[in-house]
């Protein structure tokens, strides 16, 4: 993830805003992309958490996207408007974005990418390693298939093409599945939508047979739960090994019920904390040398000053070390009488 193409800019040079000139309690504006999902659940109040601890004096708006692109554009338009000092950006639309970004940079606002590297002119970036990320994914689907992994078809349901996560998950996926299996089918899911993933994965079945998908590999969660749909649709019984990413309670007990293999926990407080230290100190006019070690690079932007955390994998014999033990969910929000007998049968419950 360091490396990265010719760019036309580079972050944390001479040039590095150091927020609008205001009066009074600094002003963060958080822009996350929907309000259904981790974002809005965790990741939201814990950076509006952190922030307070760390500036008592800052005032902190956060708006959601609603999965609309041209809605966050508006709501980055009216962010710099109202000139708050720094804005903490999870953008829907790497690509869509970069003009507000880019109008952020003229008006002294810096912009913190958060969990996806928009482009433009960013001054540091908060998220896990991506290529990590879909090894750990692959590695987890061939474990699943076991010896048969040779002989065994699988299908591959990647993110938007737009989101540069994507990519990383791809290629990192690919870096232990090429040349283990068979690829018999691979799509890129527009807007991350598991409607979009249901429709693919109903094609894939048509085009390949349900008898001949062995597994899938699925970019995230909610991928995972159209891709099951759709297999569910067809009458495929036992579902083959899915992957998944986010570690959502819905995912979290389809894999106590045996329907996904495995999902990947990004644990979201460290990556929370680190954007909400990254913002304060920006707001506050300082650099990010003592909180960002790492540096990537977008197509725009070269020396992005970054914080990269290390994912988790998780199957149905470490959800008590992980996501239980973490304090993200309960015994009790996993284990709800559907899934009782699942609960006890993997060790949850008595």
């Amino acid at each position: 993830m360091v490396a990265g193409p010719a760019a036309c800019g580079e972050a944390g040079g001479a040039h590095e805003p150091t927020g609008p000139a205001s009066g009074g309690a600094l002003k963060i504006g958080v822009l996350i992309p929907d309000s259904t999902s981790r974002f809005h659940y965790f990741d939201k109040p814990l950076i509006e958490k952190k922030i307070h601890q760390l500036c008592g004096e800052c005032t902190v708006e956060t708006v959601s996207a609603q999965h609309d692109v041209a809605t966050q554009q508006q709501q980055m338009d009216a962010m710099i408007t109202k000139r708050v000092n720094v804005l903490i950006l999870d953008a829907t639309d790497s690509k869509s974005l970069r003009a507000p970004v880019e109008n952020a940079r003229r008006a002294g606002i810096p912009v913190v990418a958060y969990d996806r590297l928009v482009e433009g002119p960013v001054s540091g970036y908060v998220s896990f390693d991506g290529a990590k990320v879909g090894r750990l994914q692959g590695e987890a689907l061939l474990r699943a298939l076991g010896d048969k992994a040779h002989s065994s078809q699988i299908v591959m349901m990647n993110g938007a093409s737009t989101d540069p996560n994507s990519a990383w998950f791809k290629a990192g996926a690919l870096s232990v599945l090429q040349g283990k299996v068979r690829i018999g089918k691979a799509y890129n899911t527009a807007g991350w939508r598991p409607e979009v993933a249901n429709a693919n994965m109903s094609g894939a079945i048509a085009a390949l047979g349900a008898e001949n998908i062995d597994g899938v590999y699925s970019a995230n969660d909610g991928l995972a739960s159209g891709i099951i749909s759709a297999l569910k649709a067809a009458k495929v019984d036992p579902l083959p090994p899915i992957t998944g990413q986010d570690a959502e309670l819905t995912a979290i007990q389809r894999i106590v019920a045996g329907e996904q293999y495995m999902t990947v926990l990004k644990p979201f407080k460290p990556e929370a904390d680190a954007a909400a230290t990254m913002a304060v100190a920006l707001a506050r006019g300082e650099k990010l040398d003592d909180i960002a070690k790492q540096r990537i690079n977008s197509p725009t932007t070269h020396g992005i000053p970054a914080v990269l955390l290390t994912p988790v994998p998780v199957t149905v014999q470490h959800i008590k070390d992980t996501v239980i033990k973490d304090g993200m969910y309960t015994i009790d929000q996993i284990c709800t009488p559907k899934y009782a007998s699942a609960c006890a049968k993997a060790g949850l419950t008595r």
